[in-house]
Order: structure tokens, then C-alpha cells, then sequence
């Protein structure tokens, strides 16, 4: 009797029984390996085909989760005990009329406007205990939530909460922090000083509108791997004249707030400081030139003597539309053309800028930056109109008369 042929339909059939005999060999270690390819969404699917993979699942590796609604509110609420090694997570708003439960000594103000939102526990991402990236953005979080910063693995932190309060100094609770990112946090307080914990593994440290924030920067000038510093608008001081050349070792980009001599939108007491100021800067540009020292400028304070606006008279010709007219010169940022250096005066939206003074020699015309020099003034030259011929601020009488001549020739 002849063999009984195979047909089509046995075929796969029989492949898919050995194919599933290879799978059930298969450690959960090694599909937990083959899970860890896929995303949070993936994984929660395939755990439900058997209680292996269950497990296998609770040992896979998860790259990235967002939450930004209440669906995906609930879905974290399944991964912290289905997928507890999730790496990232990102916390952002649930949507109107949700809110995080108050945490300890919340916002009074801000709890009686959200009294009626329905809450959500927030305190259950503590369970993701191998998290490295937690991302926390204008999430409506009110008081202070200690279990945030009890992460031992996580290596960034970005926190953009106005009413989150805490302290620098709890920051202790990430011993492996590299990189920390703080960004209109009002109620954000504590001294730089309290990340001296974390001397060895920060690399880039950004605090930017969060007042309370005080200390020298330079007590951060021993850190070996910090690349990135920017602390601005917050009431950190000190002086950049004090950075010496082994000091910052690794540093690639510097923002200090107005409250450090020589930091973005310091103010001076008198037209004779900015040059001072400014030479300053330009020190410390030309000691690391690799520095990048971002939108730097720096201003004559209202309160010196040597401080004037605009006169009464010229109120018919502004009324509501000020910003038309030229204000007086009394604010300086460095300038560059080529490799050369200079700094200049303008007013306060940029527009109208003073002639360059500069630093450094014009380049010999033999130079390969010669050309580049050359185009790059003329831009700079053309920008000098309403103030041209004024090296530095002019008088308060011969900026008026200026002024007169402007608005007559309109």
C-alpha cells in the first residue's frame, strides 16, 4: 500500500507544533530577551499567552513609556507589577478634570482649584524600581512626593512642575544621576552646594526659573564629567573672573544667571563697568575656546545714576506702540567676526546697536579667515544705523536730539 500523502493543511500544521516545542525549550530568560524587542504594548500582549511568558515578562527589559492620558494612566497601573523593569517613563498631564493626588504640604491656592478633579495615585511609579530616565512634565503634581527621588538606578531626571516642592539636598536618593534638568520649578529651594553628592557621575546639570535656588557656582568647579551648566534666572551667584584653567575640567556649555558677575543679564552700576564686563566674558572664551557661552548679555541697572529712558516729550509720537522707536543704548553683548572679538552696545530688543568696539586686531589679510572676516563685518556694519558713530552710550541730550531728528524725518 502506497505512504499516505502530506497534505497543504498538515503541512503547517506540523511546523507550527515544532515551532511551539522550540518556544517551550526556550528559558524565560532568553524570551524575555526576545521581549525586551518589543514595546510595553507588545509585551502586555504576549504575557497573556501563558504563565511562562507571564514571567518572562516580569523579567523583560522596557524601554519607554508615556503617560498622558487616563488610558495610559490605567495601562502603568498594569505594568508596575506585569512590567516592573521599565526603564523611562515620562509623566505628563492626564486632561482636564484628572489630577495626581496632593502630595505632603501641597499649594493650598492650587488644591482649592482642583478640589473637584478626579485624583490618580502617583505614588505607584515607585514600583518601576530599575528605572533610568524619569521625565516629569507640567504633570499638576502639588507638594512635596519624597518617593520621587528614591530611584537608585536613575540616571536623568527632568522635572517641569510649578508646585512640586523639594529640596536639592534630596537628590542624595539618586546616587547615579548623570544628567538633571529642572525648568519652572517656583517652589524648587536649596544650594547648589547639596550636589556635591553627586560630584562623580553628574555630567549636565540645567536649573532655569526656579528662584529659590541659591549658592556659588563655583562650587561645582571640581566636578570631573560636568559638560553642561546653565542656571538660569535663578539667585545663584559668584564671579566668572574666579574660574581658573583646571577648574570645570570637561565643561562644554556655561549659563549663569544675572546674579553671577559676568552672567546673562547681570547689571552693572555704570556705563564705564561694561567694558570691564565684557572683557571679562571674553576671558574665559578665550581660555576654553570650545566654551559656548549661550545668548550672553548684560545690562546697565535701572538703579545707577548713569541710567535714562525716554523723555516725556516723545510720549505723542509713541503712545501704545513704544517698541517703533529707538531706546538708549544701554545694554552690551560680545560680538564676533571671524575669529575676532568685540562687544557693543544696543537697546534692549536689539535693533539698534552702537558701533563694535573690539577686542582683538583685525586678522592679517594673508589669514584663512580673512574673507570670513571681512563678510561677517559687513553684517555687523550694516545692522549700526540709528546709533552710528557712538562707540558706548551717548548722553541723555545727544541721544534726544537724535531722537528728535529721527521722529521729525519720519
Amino acid at each position: 500500500m502506497p505512504p499516505k500523502k502530506e497534505t497543504n493543511l498538515t503541512r503547517p500544521q506540523s511546523a507550527a507544533a515544532a515551532d511551539a516545542a522550540v518556544v517551550e525549550q526556550l528559558d524565560d530568560n532568553v524570551i524575555a530577551i526576545i521581549f525586551s524587542c518589543l514595546g510595553p504594548v507588545g509585551i502586555m500582549r504576549m504575557r497573556r499567552v501563558c504563565k511562562k511568558w507571564r514571567d518572562a515578562a516580569k523579567k523583560a527589559i522596557v524601554d519607554h513609556f508615556c503617560v498622558d492620558s487616563i488610558v495610559n494612566y490605567n495601562a502603568m497601573r498594569a505594568m508596575t507589577t506585569a512590567l516592573p523593569n521599565l526603564q523611562q517613563l515620562s509623566i505628563c498631564s492626564l486632561g482636564k478634570g484628572h489630577k495626581y493626588i496632593d502630595g505632603e504640604d501641597p499649594n493650598e491656592r492650587r488644591a482649592a482649584q482642583t478640589a473637584n478633579y478626579t485624583t490618580h495615585d502617583i505614588n505607584i511609579i515607585s514600583n518601576f524600581r530599575k528605572l533610568r530616565c524619569l521625565d516629569l512634565g507640567r504633570t499638576r503634581l502639588n507638594g512635596r512626593y519624597p518617593f520621587l527621588f528614591n530611584f537608585p538606578l536613575l540616571q536623568q531626571l527632568k522635572i517641569n512642575c510649578y508646585y512640586l516642592k523639594f529640596d536639592l539636598d534630596m537628590l542624595a536618593g539618586l546616587p547615579l544621576l548623570e544628567e538633571l534638568y529642572c525648568h519652572d520649578n517656583q517652589f524648587l529651594t536649596g544650594n547648589i552646594n547639596s550636589l556635591r553628592v553627586l560630584k562623580d557621575t553628574l555630567e549636565k546639570v540645567t536649573i532655569s526659573f526656579s528662584p529659590r535656588v541659591q549658592g556659588n557656582f563655583m562650587d561645582l568647579a571640581d566636578f570631573p564629567r560636568l559638560r553642561t551648566l546653565t542656571l538660569r534666572e535663578t539667585s545663584v551667584t559668584g564671579d566668572i573672573r574666579n574660574i581658573g584653567e583646571g577648574d570645570f575640567p570637561s565643561l562644554k556649555s556655561l549659563t549663569l544667571p544675572k546674579g553671577v558677575y559676568g552672567g546673562t543679564g547681570y547689571e552693572f552700576q555704570h556705563i564705564s563697568d561694561g567694558p570691564d564686563i565684557a572683557m571679562a566674558v571674553n576671558s574665559i572664551k578665550k581660555q576654553r575656546p570650545s566654551l559656548l557661552i549661550e545668548s550672553w548679555h548684560a545690562s546697565l541697572s535701572e538703579d545707577s545714576p548713569d541710567w535714562y529712558g525716554l523723555d516725556d516729550e516723545f510720549d505723542e509720537y509713541y503712545g501704545d506702540d513704544r517698541g517703533a522707536f529707538p531706546s538708549p543704548p544701554l545694554h552690551v553683548r560680545l560680538v564676533t567676526a571671524g575669529s575676532r572679538v568685540g562687544y557693543q552696545w544696543e537697546s534692549a530688543d536689539g535693533e539698534h546697536p552702537c558701533e563694535v568696539n573690539w577686542l582683538d586686531p583685525e586678522p592679517h589679510r594673508e589669514s584663512s579667515d580673512y574673507e570670513k572676516y571681512i563678510r561677517e563685518l559687513r553684517v555687523i556694519e550694516r545692522q549700526v544705523r540709528f546709533f552710528r558713530g557712538f562707540q558706548q552710550p551717548p548722553s541723555r541730550d545727544a541721544f534726544n536730539v537724535r531722537l528728535r531728528n529721527f521722529v521729525e524725518n519720519m
